[in-house]
């Protein structure tokens, strides 16, 4: 799965979670700062990308470096796919 297809299904995760449109993310964007996500809505924003794109996330494998920004995010999902893959 391309980086391109991880940020339009965060997109409609973050619609879905956020009750509001969330579109036209860029890899800059602050999970936090800038959309004000907070630990609740982020667990449900992963849950709702594990049903989506069949994500599974270990929640000890968790780093709040991977949430800091839409880049490092997408970066996360990739690599997660990644691994499941080739596991």
């Amino acid at each position: 799965m391309d980086r391109e297809a991880i940020v339009r299904a965060l997109e409609a995760a973050l619609t879905d979670v956020l009750e509001r449109p969330v579109t036209g993310l860029s890899g800059e964007v602050r999970l936090f700062d800038d959309l004000h996500l907070d630990s609740t809505t982020m667990l449900e924003m992963l849950m709702a990308l594990e049903n989506s794109l069949g994500l599974i996330v270990d929640p000890e494998e968790l780093d709040a470096d991977d949430f800091e920004s839409v880049d490092t995010f997408a970066a996360f999902v990739e690599s997660t796919l990644r691994n499941q893959v080739a596991a």
